[in-house]
């Protein structure tokens, strides 16, 4: 074509300075009136070859700063930086070139047009910076450049231009006229393909850098800018899970910047900043008067802002004073802001491009309408247009995923943030603030809250996207339809209160809900913890109808929850419809010549459709408006884009309102002061406290009132007073774990502490012990010796490598507490805290332990030791003894000055040390007297053992001096050759173990592989019911069939306009098609009801049944193999899933299968040939759902298997909070926590990059149907009517997210039915025996005489283990006293477990009565015997409800039993009485106490057959006395079986089973040889 000729264009005229006289810059009908369209030369030379250096040359400047900021270290030069950086030169000597050439011509006296001289010089410069840039992204270690890449693309996209018209223009004119500039151009268009070829390739990474050292570094680090840019580098992972189910070990390393050690500091920093900004405006709005108020409470803790919990009314109305008296609360809103907001700015770039993009397609569908139905007019533009619209919408999917992306990462990072913020703060709130957030409650902080925020962050931007796409949208809208718009933005304005209202209601509901939630997960936790009691109790009933009780609470408000959300749906769908046909039927109503043709009705449908999503959420902004809350209810349309459901949005924005609240409140709690005790003092005394008054929270009355105490370095000082005293107390006001109300407490040096009840980690025996120090072979050894630990490495397992269950649950009470010693006294400290370790061990190991360890000659003398202690016997040998009563230091001095003072400890001693003090030397003689006195000394008197007092005093006498005979013996040389023997065999027995494979205990969680089961499919189903999901389905088709139907009406409608027939049936179409839309409205309102508020809740309420009675059922050794943390995961995060996940993901899945289905079935039945492009889509579609789909699976199996590690570390620090403390092993814990959480996002992270490396495979099908969509249309244009091309590329264009979501939601209805899975898992757990058999029920009044017969019985704990009790016969009459002795871990407890049948018969039975107990019903069995365990377990409640959780008993009758068990006084005392509320595990309570409310739980069943084991262990030796003689007299008649250390407990007893049961004259020794090997 001749560029010469016609009419200069203005353009043209202007630009004649630099295109000269012969060439033209614009050609108007070169370009677009012609069926070969071409630009001119002048147009080619100056705009297409100046847009990609104009680009390059905006960027450079902050590329080359963001390059220098972030630098990587640098790149060696590689084969590929010569190539790239030899063709950028060649590129500027080609430009060049032609720049030369020009001037030739000038010299040649030709005349070039100036802009022959401008582009080569531009563009010569321009390869120029280029060729910098590719070496200064080397040096920066860049090893991919984005903007580089836009470059070269751009190049070649303008170049494309004239490498088709130099090609036209030459085979046109039958020649080339201009040869060099011809030929440069095909070199340098070469040359730019060769460089966005090189650029898509990926460079080394730089030197030094973690990628090189990491053995498995996540590829994104490396990605070229396409692969980042597509997600292409997820595809090798994505492949991998096709071929064969994913583990840990194929994960990739988290990267650097998304780990808790990076992310959570930043967080804290933040808060810091925040709390100290508060804490200097209080001060300065605080008046003086206050603040002279405020003065004197210096109590012990870091103010953190206000306290409070959700759950109590009493809290609130706290919350709510504090908030009156301190306004400004830390916003921890404003601080999650400051720490990620910078990040999260950039993805809210991405959101307002593609929000600019999304309006681009309407226009486009405008013009394709409008083309269809003109003639005449250039087919290309057709073609143009549907490829435009196939770009544009390839654009807005690449920017949306970039952006999700962004906000995806952004809410990960929050959640390990919060995650480490909560663990942080657990480790140091104080007492009080524990009591208000149990470790239900916080374990909910750190799993429901902080995943609501993770879920929230990814659609924050709505909040300034939706006004904006509104704003774009009805813009649109009045120029399509003028002021018929306002007709539908008054239907907008009318949903807004109806909105709002479901938005307010369904927030109230959301709070009700997370109450309700936490208090069954705190039961949970609470019944879990303490199992072993209810099963001994047969409680599990009464603790189940509790659970489900709260739970068809919990159901009740997720049934409103689903009413507001089926309302809310319906809106939600009804809206734009509604809009449409107010706005429609205006349009055509108010003036005959408005004609709804088919551009006016589609364009706008299109823009109806955008317009839905934030349409929804103005009634949010308004509900926010009205609570003025922080976090606005207005996000709660934004969970999911278009297909999710309202009720889910809502849900999800109220839950993120109600998390932020609860955790910004757990976060203010006050901090324990580190200050409170002085460790860095120059004191002569190594432990002093001045003046002390202690409480437990600073509103309560001081626990501690003038405590006055100084201890000397290196001397042992005893503690000493009766149960409830304050002893303990004492220790914890040392460690700094009470508010110091006034005094000074001063500790010089550092700190073990030994508590009262042994803290054990989930870790093996050796982990415990040296508890983080590193191994040293011979302290190692001195310290299991002192602790006489070293026998029982012999007992277990895997000697020291055995790993030790959850709380120690495989190692008995007495073994826990010598590992707490040892692990004490391997720390090798300077100040040694004991908080009465001696309780939990027999008398016979305690003297060990005291003499070897704690006492003047033991391991530790020299060092500063406080101990607590019952144990009479020790005192002469301390060097000071402090003795508390009432929470006052009432007497101290050395064990002389203390009996010289004759007050009431002296008269304290002279009652009950003789007795202890024999009963250590009994201890020590044992084995000496078993073979001197096989005859039993008290055998004249057993049979009136209970009627004659004086008799039983009698008889402890006599059996006292033939002790005190003994000791005589100055060395037992068989004791001592025995303990020889056992060490000799111990090293033997260690070395022999050595290459075996130590058993683990706790195994790891089973993780499902490969597809979930059809058949887990079909037992949701089941719970659903199979009839009515049949029906659920139909009527989703049924509703998709109404929304197609209308859309099919108004094609018709606007095909009206052709014939001139619009008036005539105007008020036909309005009404058909008003009819369509409301029959849609209804179906889903009545599905939504029927789906969600019955179906969806009866499945919730059967699979938590399932599981709860499943768990209830299961035997004791489950738990003992389970982590109580992966329970709880189960009952929390599982159950959830069941109750709001599921649900909406079938619900989002039918929607958009119908959708997807339609669109398909449509676009086939108006343009047939589509058919041909549905089945390679299909193909492509399915191939990249089945690798999505099994990769993202097991993503979220591995994902939720390393979640619950997490909680279980957690629960399992709270507990051991102030040991970690003690011993200063702060930082390594909260190093444990941060490593498994970021082993947890090392699978969440390939999750969210899963998501999106699927969006955009799959948009790009939802692309190509629009383009196929498209062209068909323009190929049939003759013989398709305008409506039915807009009706077709309308439904293409939302195609894409259906298709989008429907794999998305497959894939998460997999990941969310794997919750069922999981459920079902325990709910088939192999059960214990039944817990009642009809034909075998015992006579009610059962067991009428309380005979106990062991016949050859045997037990195992564990298949696979060995025998702990083997080939037992043991006959014990009715009304029997047997006392069973024996040292620490030889199988005294495991005894009784039998009687109760937690321990099955592995040979042998036993009967009670003639009725063999393996023949009857567990509860029947275990109703009818007591026992008082080892350690008392309480529930929170009221202590009523732990005595008699039944309510079988009158008030009387538990005062009778309280004033038996000695707590009378202390019960009576208190304001609520039976009504006082016992916290988690009875805290509130002393060890003491609480041992003593067990034996009220005893005295009140008051069954025949009676087992107290160690049950008198935590107790002082005078109320000890008194239990006992309570024992004696109100179970007179019951057969008594008691474990214990103390042999006063059981001097008195018929017969003491003590290896050959000495003691006994009714049978002879032989009969019980069997024992040696569990007693001795």
């Amino acid at each position: 074509m001749n560029s010469s000729g016609g009419t200069r264009s203005p353009a043209t005229k202007e630009m004649g300075w630099l295109c000269g006289d012969k060439l033209h810059f614009w050609e108007p009908n070169q370009t677009f009136h012609t069926d070969r369209p071409d630009l001119s030369e002048c147009f080619q030379l100056s705009v297409l070859a100046w847009l990609p250096c104009v680009f390059l040359w905006v960027a450079s400047p902050a590329y080359i700063c963001y390059l220098k900021k972030s630098s990587r270290g640098y790149i060696m030069m590689s084969l590929l930086n010569r190539f790239k950086t030899a063709f950028g030169l060649l590129l500027w000597i080609v430009c060049w070139a032609d720049l030369f050439y020009t001037f030739h011509e000038l010299q040649q006296g030709q005349s070039p047009p100036p802009i022959y001289f401008i582009t080569p010089l531009v563009l010569g410069i321009t390869m120029l910076l280029a060729t910098f840039l590719i070496q200064y992204e080397r040096l920066h270690g860049a090893q991919s450049s984005g903007v580089l890449f836009f470059f070269w693309f751009l190049s070649l996209l303008c170049a494309i231009v004239p490498f088709r018209s130099k090609i036209l223009k030459a085979s046109s004119s039958g020649g080339v006229p201009d040869k060099l500039r011809f030929t440069s151009f095909y070199f340098y268009f070469g040359l730019i393909l060769l460089e966005l070829v090189l650029c898509c390739l990926n460079e080394k990474p730089p030197l030094f850098s973690n990628v090189v050292t990491d053995p498995n570094p996540c590829p994104e680090a490396t990605a070229g800018f396409l692969s980042t840019v597509t997600f292409w580098w997820f595809t090798s992972l994505a492949i991998k899970g096709y071929k064969m189910p994913l583990e840990a070990k194929d994960l990739w390393s988290l990267n650097q910047r998304d780990s808790s050690k990076k992310i959570v500091p930043k967080l804290l920093k933040e808060w810091e900043k925040e709390q100290t900004k508060v804490k200097s405006s209080e001060q300065n709005l605080t008046t003086k008067a206050t603040y002279a108020k405020q003065q004197p409470s210096a109590t012990n803790h870091v103010s953190g802002g206000a306290a409070g919990g959700e759950t109590s009314p009493e809290e609130v109305e706290v919350l709510l004073s504090n908030q009156k008296a301190a306004p400004h609360q830390p916003s921890f809103l404003r601080v999650l802001i400051k720490a990620f907001g910078p990040y999260f700015l950039i993805g809210s770039c991405f959101k307002l491009l593609q929000d600019s993009i999304m309006f681009v397609n309407p226009q486009l569908l405008r013009m394709l309408i409008s083309f269809t139905s003109q003639k005449d007019v250039p087919i290309w533009w057709g073609y143009t247009l549907a490829f435009l619209m196939f770009f544009a919408a390839i654009l807005q999917t690449l920017i949306l995923h970039r952006h999700f992306q962004y906000c995806f990462v952004t809410g990960m990072n929050v959640r390990t943030a919060l995650i480490g913020a909560i663990y942080r703060k657990s480790l140091v709130i104080t007492n009080a603030a524990k009591h208000s957030s149990t470790v239900g409650e916080i374990v909910n902080l750190m799993s429901v809250d902080a995943q609501r925020f993770m879920d929230l962050t990814t659609f924050l931007n709505m909040l300034w996207s939706a006004p904006l796409q509104i704003m774009l949208a009805l813009y649109f809208l009045w120029q399509n339809l003028g002021p018929s718009v306002l007709a539908g933005v008054a239907v907008m304005v009318m949903l807004i209160p109806f909105n709002a209202v479901i938005a307010m209601k369904t927030r109230a509901y959301q709070v009700e809900q997370m109450q309700h939630k936490d208090a069954r997960i705190k039961l949970m936790n609470e019944i879990l913890n303490g199992i072993k009691v209810l099963k001994l109790y047969a409680w599990e009933n009464s603790f189940k109808e509790k659970v489900l009780a709260i739970r068809q609470k919990e159901l009740n408000v997720l049934r409103k929850t689903a009413y507001l959300g089926a309302l809310s749906t319906m809106a939600w769908t009804s809206a734009p419809f509604l809009v449409a046909l107010t706005t429609f039927a205006v349009f055509v109503s108010v003036d005959e010549k408005n004609v709804l043709d088919a551009e006016k009705a589609f364009v706008s449908l299109s823009l109806f459709n955008i317009l839905r999503f934030p349409l929804n959420m103005l009634p949010q902004v308004i509900s926010s408006l009205v609570q003025v809350s922080f976090l606005p209810p207005l996000l709660l349309f934004l969970v999911l884009p278009a297909f999710s459901s309202a009720a889910l949005r809502l849900s999800s924005a109220s839950q993120a309102s109600v998390s932020l609240k609860r955790i910004q409140n757990f976060l203010s709690h006050d901090e324990l002061d580190p200050n409170s005790v002085d460790r860095k003092t120059s004191s002569e005394f190594a432990v002093s406290v001045v003046n002390g008054k202690f409480t437990w929270a600073k509103e309560d009355e001081p626990v501690l009132d003038n405590i006055n105490v100084m201890v000397p370095q290196g001397s042992l000082v005893a503690v000493v007073g009766h149960v409830g005293c304050g002893k303990s107390s004492l220790i914890s006001a040392l460690l700094g774990d009470m508010e110091k109300v006034e005094g000074e407490v001063c500790v010089r040096g550092s700190v073990a502490y030994v508590p009262q009840q042994a803290w054990i980690q989930n870790a093996t025996l050796r982990d415990n012990i040296l508890f983080g120090k590193s191994f040293n072979e011979s302290k190692y050894r001195r310290v299991l010796d002192a602790c006489a630990l070293t026998p029982d490495l012999e007992v277990l397992p895997g000697g020291d490598m055995t790993e030790i269950g959850e709380k120690g649950i495989n190692l008995s009470g007495g073994q826990r507490q010598r590992v707490s010693l040892a692990r004490a006294l391997y720390s090798d400290s300077e100040v040694y805290l004991l908080d009465d370790p001696l309780s939990a061990v027999d008398a016979h190991v305690s003297k060990h332990i005291f003499d070897n360890l704690i006492g003047p000659e033991g391991v530790l003398k020299g060092k500063t030791r406080i101990l607590v202690t019952h144990g009479i016997s020790f005192l002469p040998q301390v060097d000071n003894i402090v003795v508390m009563v009432e929470g006052r230091v009432s007497e101290m001095g050395s064990y002389q000055e203390l009996l010289n003072q004759n007050g009431a400890f002296a008269e304290f001693l002279r009652n009950y040390a003789l007795e202890d003090i024999v009963e250590e030397d009994e201890a020590t003689e044992q084995l000496i007297e078993d073979e001197l006195f096989p005859d039993d000394v008290l055998s004249n008197h057993h049979t009136d053992m209970v009627d004659n007092e004086p008799t039983v005093n009698e008889a402890k006498k006599s059996f006292m001096r033939q002790i005190s005979i003994l000791s005589g013996d100055s060395e037992n040389f068989r004791c001592r050759s025995v303990r020889r023997q056992s060490q000799k065999k111990h090293q033997e027995a260690q070395e022999k173990k050595k290459p075996q494979e130590v058993q683990k205990l706790i195994q790891a969680e089973t993780t499902e592989t490969g597809r979930v089961k059809t058949k887990v499919f079909l037992e949701y189903a089941k719970a659903v019911g199979l009839v009515l999901s049949v029906i659920i389905c139909l009527l989703y088709g049924c509703q998709s069939a109404a929304a197609i139907g209308s859309n099919i009406w108004l094609s018709q409608w606007t095909s009206d306009s052709l014939t001139n027939d619009t008036q005539n049936n105007v008020h036909k179409r309005v009404g058909v098609y008003a009819a369509l839309g409301i029959a849609q409205g209804v179906l889903i309102l009545v599905n939504c009801l029927l789906c969600r508020a019955y179906c969806m809740l009866r499945a919730a309420k059967l699979t938590h049944r399932n599981m709860l009675q499943g768990v209830l059922r299961a035997p004791q050794a489950f738990f003992e193999s389970t982590p109580t943390g992966r329970l709880l995961n189960r009952f929390s995060k599982d159950v959830d899933a069941i109750d709001s996940h599921i649900p909406d993901n079938i619900d989002i899945w039918m929607r958009t299968f119908w959708y997807t289905l339609n669109v398909l079935l449509i676009c086939s039945a108006l343009t047939p040939m589509f058919l041909i492009v549905i089945a390679p889509l299909m193909v492509f579609y399915w191939w990249v759902q089945r690798f999505y789909v099994a990769t993202s699976r097991q993503l979220k199996r591995l994902e939720s298997v390393s979640r619950s590690p997490i909680y279980s570390h957690f629960s399992e620090t709270i507990t051991g909070a102030s040991v970690i403390r003690a011993y200063d092993r702060h930082a390594a814990f909260v190093l444990m926590s941060d490593i498994k959480v970021d082993e947890n996002q090392k699978s969440y992270y390939p999750g969210i990059v899963s998501n999106r490396w699927l969006g955009v495979r799959i948009e790009f099908i939802g692309n190509c149907i629009v383009l196929f969509a498209a062209l068909f249309a323009v190929m049939g244009k003759d013989t398709l009517s305008p409506g039915l091309v807009g009706l077709s590329v309308s439904y293409a264009l939302q195609v894409t997210m259906s298709l989008n979501w429907m794999v998305r939601m497959t894939s998460d209805l997999e990941n969310n039915i794997v919750a069922v899975e999981r459920v079902k898992e325990y709910s088939e757990t192999k059960t214990e025996a039944p817990w009642e058999v009809e034909d075998k029920k015992p006579p009610a009044e059962w067991p009428t005489q309380g005979n106990v017969e062991f016949n050859e019985y045997s037990v195992r704990y564990r298949e696979g283990l060995d025998l702990v009790l083997r080939n037992i016969t043991l006959s014990v009459k009715g009304g029997e006293k047997i006392g069973i002795v024996g040292r620490t871990g030889a199988g005294k407890s495991s005894m009784t477990l039998c009687l109760f049948r937690l321990l099955e018969a592995a040979g042998g039975e036993i009967t009670i009565d003639g009725v063999k107990i393996s023949e009857i019903g567990l509860h029947d069995l275990r109703s009818k015997l007591t026992i008082i365990p080892q350690e008392p377990v309480l529930f929170s409640g009221t202590l009523r409800m732990n005595l008699d959780p039944f309510e079988k008993y009158s008030d009387d009758d538990v005062w009778k039993a309280l004033e038996h068990s000695h707590l009378r006084k202390f019960i009576g005392n208190q304001p609520a009485k039976l009504e006082l509320e016992c916290t988690e595990g009875g805290e509130n309570l002393s060890v003491g106490q609480r041992q003593l409310v067990c034996l009220a739980r005893a005295l009140l069943r008051k069954t025949r057959i009676l087992v107290l084991d160690e049950a008198t262990a935590a107790i002082d030796l005078e109320t000890d006395d008194l239990i006992q003689s309570t024992i004696r007299t109100q179970f007179e008649d019951c057969t008594v079986f008691t474990i214990a250390h103390r042999l006063n407990t059981i001097m008195d007893y018929t017969r003491s089973d003590k290896g050959r049961f000495a003691n006994s004259s009714l049978f002879p020794p032989t009969s019980f040889h069997h024992f040696e090997c569990i007693l001795l």
